[in-house]
């Protein structure tokens, strides 16, 4: 039954429906939300027969699920931006282990400065990882694929995270067919674990490889990211058939048929995008929309027949690579290698600065004169950039650049030197 509820309660929900065994908690903005649902559903006893562990940090979160995970738990956590920076070196472990864990990671970006509104620069720091990374365009696709997350974890003994924009998704209210206890049941079978540690027969895991075996152990992990791309759709079929609607897979296109030039990107910008596309197709132009949900694995094949007969593509990413450029567009490249595609990566939305569609409008209308430079950051006001550079040009003291720019844009107070 459909009901108004906020993004990150819904995904409580929907979690909650998947019957975890263990649920690791560390609060941090913008995820709170769905830790607290779940902790109300554990006091209250909806959740039943489920150990919410309050931890100290998100490195003891992490580490926290991977000792249930392996001993034959259904472990969930979630985290966000320094968060999940904190918990990497047992993000690895979880996944170099095999683990299915499950972890919802509320998009946010990453400092220095700090800011806590959207961008994918978290989840994207940690794409080479080990773990899957699916992302929602909507609230009611981010609870879905909590569920599907549960049965692809636990099929290919690999963890998921199910990525979903802070504040945009996770605290926006919007109408959510929650997945009920009974249909999850129906969809996701009990877990049995390939690998469980067990005190009556003890064996050491994780220990050392040397460089026999280190090349096998890894290629293995990619071999079961490479299964994850039969089993994603798969799954996402099942998911129709039992739910009744269409959420999840490994790629999401609109209008894309005929389509010229297309747009790709992942998460809530997506919406806006589609309407742009209506509006710009109304006037006749041929342009669509490719969402990509799977980033790992990444979907080459599935990505390559969209773009073919495409003249134009051009890479929306909510993240860059510092140095270079896009990532997301040098995956999309990879892709068609031997197709001639002029391409554009655009940098848009870093800390939350909102996508319009009034500016999205302006860089296609920019596209199509063939002005877009290979890389472009939608937005960017130049002037204050070039004020900054200027200042550290004059002496070596110019202090801290941030600081320098806010006080430039009169958005904190200028002291005097």
């Amino acid at each position: 039954m459909p009901v108004q509820i906020e993004g990150s309660q819904a995904v409580a929900r929907a979690v909650a429906a998947c019957r975890p065994g263990v649920i690791c908690a560390y609060p941090i903005s913008p995820q709170t939300h769905i830790v607290e649902g779940l902790s109300a559903l554990v006091k209250s006893g909806e959740l039943p027969g489920c150990e919410f562990v309050n931890v100290e940090s998100e490195f003891a979160a992490m580490s926290t699920a991977i000792g249930a995970s392996a001993v034959g738990a259904r472990a969930y956590t979630a985290t966000a931006s320094q968060g999940l920076l904190f918990m990497v070196e047992a993000v690895y472990n979880a996944s170099g282990l095999g683990l299915p864990i499950v972890m919802t990671v509320a998009n946010r970006a990453i400092g220095a400065p700090i800011n806590i509104w959207n961008d994918h620069s978290d989840t994207m720091s940690q794409r080479d990882s080990g773990w899957l990374q699916l992302y929602a365009e909507t609230n009611q696709e981010a609870a879905d694929l909590h569920v599907q997350a549960f049965r692809i974890a636990e099929q290919i003994s690999l963890p998921v995270m199910v990525c979903m924009d802070g504040f945009i998704l996770t605290h926006a209210m919007e109408v959510v067919e929650v997945p009920t206890p009974e249909q999850v049941a129906r969809f996701l079978p009990p877990f049995h674990p390939r690998q469980v540690v067990d005190p009556d027969d003890p064996v050491s895991i994780g220990a050392m490889v040397g460089p026999e075996a280190f090349t096998e152990v890894r290629y293995l992990a990619h071999h079961r990211q490479m299964e994850a791309l039969e089993v994603i759709p798969r799954v996402a079929d099942e998911f129709r058939e039992v739910f009744g609607r269409d959420s999840g897979g490994l790629v999401r296109p609109y209008r894309c048929d005929d389509a010229e030039t297309v747009v790709i990107a992942l998460g809530s910008v997506l919406g806006t995008l589609k309407d742009v596309v209506d509006e710009r197709r109304a006037r006749g132009e041929r342009i669509g929309v490719l969402g990509i949900t799977s980033f790992r694995p990444f979907p080459r094949d599935q990505v390559r027949d969209v773009l073919w007969n495409a003249s134009r593509f051009i890479s929306l990413e909510k993240a860059f690579s510092v140095g270079i450029g896009g990532i997301v567009s040098s995956q999309v490249r990879a892709s068609l290698i031997g197709h001639p595609i002029t391409n554009s990566t655009v940098v848009a939305g870093l800390g939350g600065r909102p996508i319009t569609k009034a500016s999205l409008h302006a860089m296609l209308d920019r596209s199509a004169r063939d002005e877009l430079e290979y890389l472009e950051f939608l937005d960017l006001d130049r002037a204050l950039v070039q004020r900054e550079i200027a200042r550290t040009r004059v002496g070596t003291r110019s202090g801290p650049a941030a600081e320098n720019m806010l006080r430039d844009l009169g958005a904190v107070r200028s002291t005097p030197h």
